[in-house]
């Protein structure tokens, strides 16, 4: 068995603008996800809109630099993750293919 992590990439846009319905069909819809292969979920998470992101690289000086913000212009950003544990990868794209 090997954990995969499944990173979700969504437009943030699209989610401000979201109507309450949307929201509470798409909560729905990974809770599905989440009660069909709880077997196979060892973590996960919705993560904090990009505004609040903070970066933190090594420079080549070995200097730790913390910068407010994302690391690259983007539209689709990490929203989200689910960590499963499968016996490999074809298994654990079987399981990924089925979130919302």
């Amino acid at each position: 068995m090997a954990n995969y992590l499944v990173m979700i990439y969504d437009n943030e846009a699209n989610w401000a603008a979201a109507n309450e319905d949307d929201v509470e069909e798409m909560h729905r819809q990974h809770g599905e996800f989440a009660k069909a292969n709880g077997h196979a979920l060892r973590g996960g998470a919705r993560l904090a809109d990009s505004s609040a992101a903070t970066s933190i690289r090594k420079g080549s000086n070995g200097e730790i630099a913390v910068t407010d913000g994302t690391f690259a212009e983007t539209k689709e950003v990490l929203g989200g993750y689910y960590v499963i544990e499968a016996d490999d990868l074809d298994q654990a794209l079987a399981i990924a293919r089925q979130v919302p």
